[in-house]
């Protein structure tokens, strides 16, 4: 596992950011996971917020009770002793989300399926088949970046993003699959569809997906979407 070299670049009066790579990779979580436990412990009441992505870390904090000398000071000290928590992958909660994959919500499986010998349900059991872990959460509140997507479903975005992506859409892009958490535009390729609130104001954390989860995509039929709170309206034409 390499050894990253972090520099860190002010975010402000309140913020560090904490770069570890410049390049994506699947590895970068365990020392990002690492240096958020890091920080939990150190800062203390200190400590506002913390913002990971799959390259950096934002560590915000309260400067009324730490000035950003003494933060850079204790996060140049992590960092010199930083290290990868072992177990930390099998340890993290894995969530489930059930998905009704269907071409009326999900219009990419077929063309997915072109490499899978036109076979939607190959398509299907490979994206159930792989458990996932999220990276970062961004783009939307809820939206869970989640990576380790099988290359037999590797897929470019689409060039021309649609309007209005449904609330629960499961899509793919690139090396990576998410589920929309609420309507918005998106240019991802969409699979199917999920009934779970990815997001919800009165959750505590209010996002059902955090960094660090285990996530897996189970298929369910259409009665039992439903019947989870699921909406089947189908695509709507030339969303």
């Amino acid at each position: 596992m390499r050894h990253p070299v972090p520099r860190l670049e002010s975010a402000g009066l309140d913020g560090w950011l904490v770069r570890l790579f410049d390049d994506i990779d699947e590895a970068n979580l365990a020392w990002i996971e690492a240096l958020m436990g890091a920080c939990e412990e150190n800062f203390g009441a200190a400590l506002i917020d913390l913002v990971p992505s799959y390259t950096t870390l934002l560590v915000c904090f309260d400067p009324l009770r730490m000035d950003g000398g003494e933060a850079r000071r204790r996060l140049l000290t992590q960092l010199a002793e930083l290290r990868p928590r072992e177990g930390d992958a099998e340890s993290a909660p894995l969530k489930t989300l059930p998905v009704w994959y269907d071409e009326s919500v999900g219009p990419e499986l077929k063309r997915l399926a072109a490499g899978f010998a036109g076979d939607i349900a190959a398509v299907i059991h490979a994206h159930t088949q792989a458990e996932y872990r999220v990276f970062a959460l961004g783009f939307a509140p809820g939206f869970a970046f989640m990576g380790g997507l099988p290359a037999s479903l590797e897929a470019p975005r689409l060039a021309t993003p649609r309007r209005r992506v449904p609330a629960g859409s499961v899509a793919v892009a690139g090396r990576q699959t998410a589920a929309y958490p609420t309507v918005s535009p998106g240019g991802w390729n969409l699979l199917g569809r999920t009934p779970m609130a990815l997001f919800d104001r009165h959750r505590q954390g209010h996002s059902l997906l955090v960094v660090g989860d285990r996530v897996r995509f189970e298929a369910v039929d259409r009665e039992t979407f439903i019947e989870l709170g699921g909406d089947p309206t189908p695509m709507e034409e030339g969303a």
